[in-house]
């Protein structure tokens, strides 16, 4: 919005030709999400609060989270405000990306809005049917690939890390691909949340690693120098992705051990889903396994014990999602959080080096 406002005008304010740069808005749009989560963020936690939104805790889970019963969630609502307003202020919103992204972020919260408040409502840890949860993000994830393969320039051609020359046309097969993508990943970042702080800093690491990989995407110039797939307008998405970074800085401030503030499914589908969609725009979406490594991890961990306990009665892990393993055995919840956060940073930096590794 600003950026059509304020742009055209350059002519006579020259000072106004900064809006035209991508990194100057990526900022900004930055520093906007993390000041309105700082304005906000007491009054939503108010509002929880009175409204007796509270987090219901799951009585086979670890003792030492009985005594968090009964805080606020769904404070993914702020984090949700905090992309969007952003993202409509600074970005360019001819550009169809932002908009097919949107639709992800705003269509996974929504989602996860329906399964906390019937969590609340009904007291209990369920919510939605894993089914019907299932079929809406398959539905979301389903319009927004038809879109982007449908009405834009985007091409259906698969890019490999490692292998430059190796670059498959996958046609409306690659549909499938963009569906198990978001799915997978809005679903891991879920998964991932349930310490105080454990899935917002690894989403936040995340948003900064796509920050730069839709930036070099979008930029003729360094994408064929760094050999990488080229889509032309994809760099306009890294002004969402600094106020992805900005909302979860601000959401961190709250989210800390011990936490003020839960996320809910409003705010882990919606982060997720949008890591999602926006890998998959830039080309870079088998390269998620990697930046998202500790969320495919918690994902697979859940997997494995489900699987294991139905064939052989065995488990595999003290209790599952894994991070509950490390808990069961003792270590601090802090501890774990940290050195998740610490792990996340280390396969963000291989993720980067595959930008040269080819």
């Amino acid at each position: 919005m600003l950026y059509h406002l304020l742009f055209p005008l350059h002519t006579e304010f020259s000072a106004l030709y900064v809006f035209r740069f991508i990194t100057f808005r990526t900022i900004y749009a930055t520093i906007t999400a993390l000041l309105l989560a700082f304005m906000l963020g007491p009054w939503v936690i108010e509002r929880l609060s009175k409204l007796q939104l509270g987090q219901t805790i799951r009585k086979v889970g670890p003792e030492s989270h009985f005594k968090k019963e009964g805080t606020p969630t769904m404070g993914g609502t702020l984090i949700l405000v905090c992309i969007v307003v952003p993202t409509l202020l600074w970005a360019d919103l001819t550009n169809a990306y932002i908009w097919i992204t949107l639709l992800v972020t705003v269509g996974y919260g929504a989602v996860g809005f329906v399964d906390d408040y019937k969590k609340i409502k009904l007291k209990n840890s369920d919510g939605m049917s894993a089914k019907g949860k299932l079929i809406w993000q398959a539905l979301i994830a389903g319009a927004a690939g038809f879109f982007l393969l449908a009405y834009t320039d985007y091409t259906s051609i698969l890019a490999l890390p490692f292998f430059k020359s190796v670059t498959p046309e996958l046609g409306w097969l690659y549909l499938a691909l963009i569906a198990v993508v978001v799915i997978g990943a809005g679903n891991a970042v879920n998964l991932t949340d349930g310490l105080d702080g454990l899935a917002i800093g690894p989403v936040i690491i995340a948003s900064g690693t796509y920050l730069l990989l839709a930036y070099l995407a979008g930029n003729a110039r360094l994408s064929e120098y760094l050999q990488i797939s080229g889509v032309p307008g994809a760099g306009e998405l890294s002004v969402m992705c600094g106020a992805m970074v900005g909302a979860g800085l601000g959401f961190l401030w709250f989210n800390a051990y011990p936490a003020q503030v839960f996320m809910g499914d409003v705010g882990s589908l919606s982060l997720g889903g949008a890591l999602g969609i926006i890998a998959v725009i830039v080309k870079h979406e088998l390269v998620l396994v990697i930046v998202g490594g500790l969320f495919v991890v918690e994902a697979l961990s859940v997997i494995v014990q489900v699987t294991s306990f139905k064939l052989f009665g065995r488990r595999v892990f003290r209790m599952a999602p894994l991070h509950h393993h490390f808990e069961l055995k003792g270590w601090p919840e802090p501890k774990i959080i940290v050195r998740f956060w610490i792990v996340s940073i280390i396969l963000a930096l291989v993720a980067l080096s595959t930008l040269k590794l080819r």
